[in-house]
């Protein structure tokens, strides 16, 4: 009854609401036009379908590249796909890296539907998806029971239970009610498998984390060798993805780091584009010598400037990979703040040691496993400049045989997933 009363809210809630979600959208659309591209997709409409397909939900740039490696091997299988986001990100990457599968009608990518009933079934009467896979922990009442109302098994992929949900979920019990109406689970680790059956989620397999098998773009690694010989002989170290609170953090660790005796040269990589322009702003008031990647080098990595700088600032987008490949170490944002750290599996991919903060329940899995092999350090504020500067080194080859360890997830989730594939 409870379940039923909230979903009827949730149902009234976004039929009102609905003038509030189409002006967010216009607005970010002003700067994004994108945002309100194809709008008649976000209420079902679409014109033509894929029927039979397997449908992804990858919300935004992060889940899809994850989901990149399962998505080819469904293709590979002769499966058709649709992919569904909600922000342009997201949808772009799919149209970029599946280009030829989207020309050949292997492949859509489409606006996931907005929360209502009725804009769910046109996108269920479009594409008639034989199984659907979301993923991350994307918890959409909507989704999950519209699904289950159309006979369409909506499984959480790559799914993961992180410790600060859980002490929500225990004082409001809706989600784990609403990922009940999930047909199942694919997870991260053994631990997760036992915090999702713990609130009643059942079929559930363990198939790891499928950012570890993730492609690394050459071109960006290319481009990194090329570049990384301006830097000259000193040390790079790469703070990325950092959030707007930790900003000051990060610049007053920056200075501090850039006092000793043989400072290296510092990556400072925002996590939003929208903070390019205040981090520059913040760098001038400070005095850091500082150059932007937009003005150091043009799109293609060559070279527009040699002038002297400490400070690169990484004020582009979908590039992590290059920076990455030109720093020695990385600390990565987000778990200096309450919200929880970013991925760390990128550094690692590429044999780099990583540093984090103390919040890491949105990467428990696989920064818990990381931390304990050595290749991942855990810091605080107070701590991160003598950490940054004095932690060992571990091995390139321990952090290889750590990632190898937890490769594989692609295979193991298509395993879990080919007896649902049925026509």
């Amino acid at each position: 009854m409870r379940l039923w009363l909230f979903l009827r809210f949730w149902s009234v809630l976004w039929h009102l609401g609905l003038p509030i979600v189409l002006a967010y959208l216009w607005r970010r659309g002003r700067k994004d036009p994108d945002y309100t591209s194809h709008l008649a997709e976000r209420f079902g409409h679409h014109a033509q379908g894929l029927p039979g397909a397997v449908w992804v939900h990858a919300v935004s740039l992060g889940e899809l590249r994850s989901a990149v490696p399962l998505i080819r091997a469904l293709l590979d299988r002769g499966e058709r796909i649709v992919t569904t986001h909600f922000t342009p990100a997201g949808r772009r990457e799919a149209g970029k890296v599946f280009a030829a599968e989207i020309a050949s009608g292997r492949l859509a990518a489409v606006w996931v539907p907005f929360e209502m009933s009725w804009a769910y079934a046109g996108f269920f009467k479009s594409f008639r998806p034989k199984l659907g896979l979301v993923m991350e922990i994307e918890i959409w009442p909507r989704m999950v029971f519209a699904s289950k109302a159309a006979k369409v098994p909506l499984y959480m992929c790559n799914a993961q239970y992180p410790t600060d949900s859980m002490a929500r979920d225990a004082r409001f019990g809706i989600r784990p009610a609403v990922m009940r109406g999930f047909a199942g689970a694919f997870v991260k680790s053994d631990l997760q498998a036992q915090r999702f059956a713990s609130v009643g989620v059942r079929d559930i397999a363990v198939t790891g984390e499928l950012r570890f098998d993730q492609p690394i773009p050459a071109a960006h690694l290319a481009a990194a060798a090329t570049v990384r010989p301006q830097l000259g002989p000193r040390r790079v170290i790469a703070f990325a993805s950092v959030t707007e609170p930790e900003e000051a953090l990060f610049l007053a660790a920056a200075q501090e780091i850039l006092s000793v005796r043989t400072p290296p040269v510092i990556l400072f990589i925002p996590r939003a584009p929208e903070r390019f322009g205040p981090v520059a702003q913040a760098m001038r008031d400070r005095g850091i010598l500082f150059d932007r990647r937009s003005q150091r080098l043009d799109r293609k990595f060559a070279s527009l400037s040699d002038a002297p700088m400490d400070v690169l600032l990484g004020d582009s987008l979908g590039e992590m990979y290059f920076y990455l490949g030109l720093a020695d170490r990385v600390v990565v944002g987000g778990g200096f703040q309450p919200k929880g750290s970013h991925n760390i599996i990128e550094p690692l991919a590429l044999k780099l040691p990583v540093l984090v903060g103390p919040h890491i329940q949105t990467i428990e899995y696989p920064a818990v496993e990381a931390i304990a092999a050595g290749v991942c350090h855990q810091t605080t504020a107070d701590r991160l400049v003598r950490d940054v500067l004095d932690w060992p080194d571990p091995s390139p080859q321990a952090i290889s045989a750590f990632v190898a360890a937890h490769s594989g997830a692609t295979a193991k989730t298509v395993a879990a997933v080919a007896p649902l594939l049925k026509p």
